[in-house]
């Protein structure tokens, strides 16, 4: 039997999906996490109940979604309200199990930066900015994020903190008033990483074929192992046929990923 053909994307995307348990509510984010929401609906958690930021409660789209405000979002949905409904009445009541988040930089307590590379007020790079992304990191009960990994994405504490994770510490978030879990497992190219009990990123499992040495040198800090080392589960012809053919088959998100 040949070996399965993917990329980093198609490999993140995957074990992104499988974190999601069946009958999760999950706030969905735009691009790579709308995929995995899509792919773990149409294979392992068939009643996720999906949020999307503009309003919809329970989306059953026929296609991909292109954005928050997609019409095909509206078709065989449990609800549609307002987006303060949304952040006021599901995510700030407890009513989100998951938040998918996404972010140019991620520290070494889950905090995200999709605001600014350098200074703020003369950046080098001006990113997209908070949306809903603060909000939810703040509420949701659990978060997840996916990125490639590399050192610049990995930095020990981020330039600007849109989103918190775990601030500078386990007991920072309550201290703040954040009611939400926080930052619990960040999937990349490479591996998982997850808190461990003082907030800490630590890499937890590792994707067949990748290294600790690999994950070490792609983080900009000193990156912990934990001492149960797993191995995430090698993606299936199943997986991948359900992405590249039913949910992406123009390619709009997986076209060109490396």
């Amino acid at each position: 039997m040949p070996e399965l053909k993917y990329s980093s994307a198609e490999l993140m995307i995957v074990n992104a999906a499988r974190l999601l348990k069946d009958g999760d509510v999950v706030f969905v984010g735009v691009g790579q996490p709308n995929l995995a929401c899509n792919l773990a609906k149409r294979t392992h958690a068939p009643n996720l109940v999906m949020i999307y930021e503009a309003g919809v409660i329970g989306a059953e789209p026929a296609r991909l979604p292109l954005s928050i405000g997609d019409p095909t979002l509206v078709s065989g949905a449990l609800s549609v309200v307002s987006m303060y409904d949304i952040f006021a009445n599901y995510l700030q009541r407890g009513n989100v199990d998951v938040g998918f988040m996404g972010g140019a930089q991620i520290d070494k307590y889950g905090n995200i930066n999709a605001t600014v590379i350098g200074d703020y007020a003369q950046p080098k790079v001006r990113l997209p900015g908070s949306g809903g992304s603060q909000e939810i990191a703040a509420w949701a009960n659990r978060c997840y994020i996916m990125t490639p990994h590399q050192k610049r994405r990995f930095p020990e504490k981020v330039e600007f903190m849109t989103s918190a994770g775990f601030i500078d510490g386990k007991g920072a978030r309550v201290k703040r008033g954040l009611r939400g879990g926080g930052m619990l497992a960040v999937v990349t190219d490479i591996g998982t990483m997850e808190p461990d009990e003082s907030g800490e990123m630590t890499l937890t499992a590792l994707h067949p074929g990748k290294t600790i040495e690999e994950a070490k040198a792609n983080t900009g800090w000193e990156l912990k192992a934990a001492p149960q080392l797993k191995s995430t589960e090698l993606v299936t012809k199943k997986e991948l046929k359900i992405l590249r053919e039913e949910l992406d088959p123009t390619g709009i998100y997986l076209k060109g990923a490396s």
